[in-house]
């Protein structure tokens, strides 16, 4: 026993090597005196350098959660770190800092990404303004090197031909790519985006994860999306389902190579099993097998075995 002790006392922290870490965590709105919960509980962790998308259906919790994540709401109860700062204990001026310098985010309408006054160089260089670079009082060398920043961002991300046009002389698409050259540009540890995809054409579409997906590999900056497109399976290696307020299941995508060297990208959904020892069986699985209320639960020596309530010990041998 006292073994055991021990052992639980030295196991590390959960999510203590992540740069993200949501655990337990839970968002509670009052709407007419009545509480809603939007997050009950959730358990995520995101390493650094992912690229990973959250799906879900409306009302599931994800916006809630990404609003979280991005210093826009407060947690009512849990815990929530982003690379090593606590969302739960920040006062108004250091969530500004945090706004400013840790998280980059892009929404959905691109209306609310780019100032329509501004060319796409200017609005890039515009969060490096608000973070005193190349302000009235900065020298030659940064405002140059601000202006090389901008640079590199719009030729990365294959929109240099737009830096001296307004964002109504660009397309949907140009637009949400310069709005991720904006997020970008004073370096985050995480970019957020909420459905950058939803307003756009499927093509198109690809076109703007191309621009996610280069900026996680040739930056290393790790990347959350929300999202519906159905193609996000082709541009990410993991995603995770949000249901009720909770992580749900998660899909992990690896390349694997056949004896001929031919190579296929294998994916495996899993179920989440939260902090609390909570499981979410996908609805399709408990409808066919008619789940409702409980289950009977049988530990074997590798493994869990879960029954319908009712079944009998010849129905389960």
């Amino acid at each position: 026993m006292e073994r055991r002790a021990a052992a639980h006392r030295d196991r590390p922290s959960y999510g203590h090597d992540a740069l993200i870490t949501c655990d337990r965590l839970v968002r509670v709105f009052t709407t007419d005196g009545v509480e809603v919960q939007a997050l009950q509980g959730l358990d995520l962790t995101v390493q650094e350098g992912e690229m990973m998308a959250l799906v879900g259906a409306s009302g599931s919790g994800k916006s809630t959660l990404m609003n979280v994540l991005a210093g826009l709401d407060v947690p009512t109860a849990g815990a929530a770190r982003v690379a090593g700062r606590d969302l739960l204990t920040m006062d108004a001026k250091v969530r500004l800092n945090y706004r400013r310098e840790v998280v980059g985010f892009v929404w959905q309408q691109t209306s609310r990404n780019l100032l329509p006054y501004l060319t796409a160089s200017q609005n890039v260089a515009l969060p490096m303004q608000l973070r005193g670079r190349g302000g009235p009082r900065s020298t030659r060398p940064a405002r140059a090197a601000k202006g090389e920043r901008t640079k590199e961002l719009l030729a990365m991300l294959g929109v240099t031909d737009c830096a001296d046009r307004r964002p109504h002389q660009l397309s949907g698409g140009q637009q949400q790519r310069v709005a991720i050259a904006v997020a970008l540009a004073n370096s985050p540890s995480v970019l957020l985006a909420d459905e950058p995809t939803g307003e756009l054409d499927s093509a198109t579409g690809e076109e703007v994860f191309a621009a996610f997906r280069r900026a996680n590999e040739e930056l290393g900056t790790t990347i959350v999306i929300v999202t519906h497109d159905q193609t996000v399976e082709h541009e990410v290696r993991r995603t995770v389902a949000i249901r009720d307020g909770r992580t749900a299941s998660e899909v992990l995508r690896r390349t694997e190579i056949d004896a001929q060297g031919q190579e296929s990208l294998v994916a495996r959904e899993y179920a989440m099993l939260d902090r609390a020892g909570r499981l979410q069986l996908p609805a399709e699985y408990t409808a066919a097998l008619d789940m409702e209320q409980r289950v009977m639960l049988e530990l074997e020596q590798d493994h869990i075995e879960i029954w319908p309530d009712g079944t009998t010990g010849q129905e389960r041998s």
